[in-house]
């Protein structure tokens, strides 16, 4: 049967993006991640439950796209901005801060690196889309969402530059926040300080607290693991911060296990709870549980412009991850450190009790998710312009909030329209890759 000119060149376009997808799926999950057949295939299950998923999964994906399309508002390649990597809907959550406080902020690291604002601020709208599409929001309606988040993020950026706020004091608790946000600050305020021991820990016949594992989501690590963590755990005290630091015994290791389940992006990378002694004036519930993740070079830096300086300073992939949560958090986890097992990098933080994710039932009129993204809005440029501690760090040399409005300029409503118009485009563009990425699976992935 003769194909005429109108499908050859579907078929074509079709033929041509599902290569780019296989080529860029089998060069990162494969060769640069170089996760198992077993570990891929547990992560596209989680890939192929929605568009939204999809997204999440595929960082490398939006950032061959997106570094490949000329922006009306990058900051120039020499005034670039500590960015989160990453910044999505779900990668904003409720935690305790190191003054007790309970606070709404970003909550992963893992991509952070130097680059232009709009990287960020471009994955954040196409995510407000993504997520409000999958709540049953209309395009009316995300069209008001990403003009929401815009518009508080550069209220916010406004504020800090003319010095009627301090990014470094800048803070979301149950005080400055409405709606979904707040509820979850509230429910997290009265939860209780053993919560995530409870959850995590049982005792031994001898009345030694240790990891439940027969939770579906830990299991027991190999001696041999377990040897190789106690013999770097000093490399671990050494990273930390002198001004955090207590006696070597309120690190004594107690227990240790493998945590199972990771999120989408994360799946395949080595992690570990550890258990270590705390405290001692109050038996059994001064224990603190420790997360030790293995930390690879970040995605954005395969599309960004090289920085030979960069890599000099920042060849320890685990310190990197830190030093962005230091860089993006007023108050940062006493317990951030690092260490290399194996010639892995990993990064260590607490795994605090008090930390709770939005929920989507909470999220399902319109002026609910309008108030929500207008914080994250605000908690964006906070981040942004919270790296100033690159002038007391070293990190960068000059005010990265100056460069991003310089950028931006007086120009905010043609600023919000491209981003609105190309964040749209891009949304179908998920939609499209999507359905892709489900025959590529059945095609090929599965074939293997």
């Amino acid at each position: 049967m003769v194909q005429h000119s109108g499908e050859r060149i579907k078929d074509t376009k079709k033929y041509l993006r599902k290569q780019t997808l296989h080529t860029i799926l089998e060069q990162f999950d494969s060769y640069l991640m170089n996760l198992s057949k077993t570990d891929r295939k547990a992560k596209y299950n989680k890939m192929k439950q929605d568009p939204y998923s999809f997204f999440r999964g595929s960082a490398y994906l939006f950032f061959y796209d997106v570094t490949n399309i000329p922006f009306s508002y990058h900051t120039p390649e020499d005034k670039p901005t500590w960015i989160m990597g990453d910044l999505h809907f779900d990668n904003f959550s409720a935690f305790q801060n190191e003054s007790g406080e309970i606070v709404f902020d970003v909550d992963d690291f893992d991509e952070g690196y130097l680059g232009s604002y709009l990287y960020d601020v471009l994955r954040m709208v196409v995510s407000i889309r993504l997520f409000a599409e999958q709540q049953g929001f209309d395009k009316e309606s995300q069209d008001d969402f990403v003009e929401k988040y815009l518009k508080a993020y550069y209220k916010q950026m406004n504020k800090f530059v003319k010095g009627d706020e301090d990014p470094v004091t800048t803070r979301f608790t149950v005080d400055h926040t409405k709606g979904p946000i707040k509820k979850a600050l509230k429910k997290l305020e009265e939860r209780q300080a053993t919560h995530e021991l409870d959850k995590q820990t049982t005792f031994d016949a001898e009345g030694n607290r240790i990891f439940d594992r027969e939770k579906t989501k830990l299991d027991s690590v190999s001696n041999n693991e377990y040897k190789e963590i106690v013999k770097i755990w000093n490399m671990y005290l050494e990273s930390l911060a002198e001004e955090s630091f207590q006696s070597n015994e309120h690190y004594d290791i107690k227990d240790i296990v493998k945590k199972k389940g990771a999120g989408i992006g994360s799946t395949g990378l080595k992690r570990f709870y550890i258990l270590i002694e705390g405290q001692h004036d109050n038996e059994h519930h001064d224990d603190i549980i420790l997360e030790a993740k293995e930390a690879r070079a970040p995605i954005p830096a395969y599309f960004f412009p090289y920085d030979e300086d960069f890599w000099q300073s920042h060849k320890q992939q685990g310190k990197r991850v830190i030093t962005t949560q230091q860089a993006m958090h007023h108050m940062s986890d006493p317990y951030l450190g690092y260490f290399t097992m194996q010639n892995r990098d990993f990064y260590v933080r607490e795994r605090s009790p008090y930390e709770k994710d939005l929920k989507e039932k909470h999220l399902q009129e319109h002026k609910e998710v309008k108030r929500t993204v207008k914080t994250m809005g605000k908690i964006s440029a906070k981040i942004h312009a919270r790296a100033d501690t690159d002038l007391e760090h070293g990190l960068l040399d000059y005010h990265s909030e100056k460069a991003i409005l310089q950028a931006i300029g007086d120009d905010f409503d043609g600023f919000a329209k491209e981003l609105n118009i190309w964040s749209e485009f891009y949304k179908n563009r998920v939609h499209e890759d999507f359905e892709y990425f489900k025959e590529w699976l059945n095609e090929h992935f599965y074939k293997k």
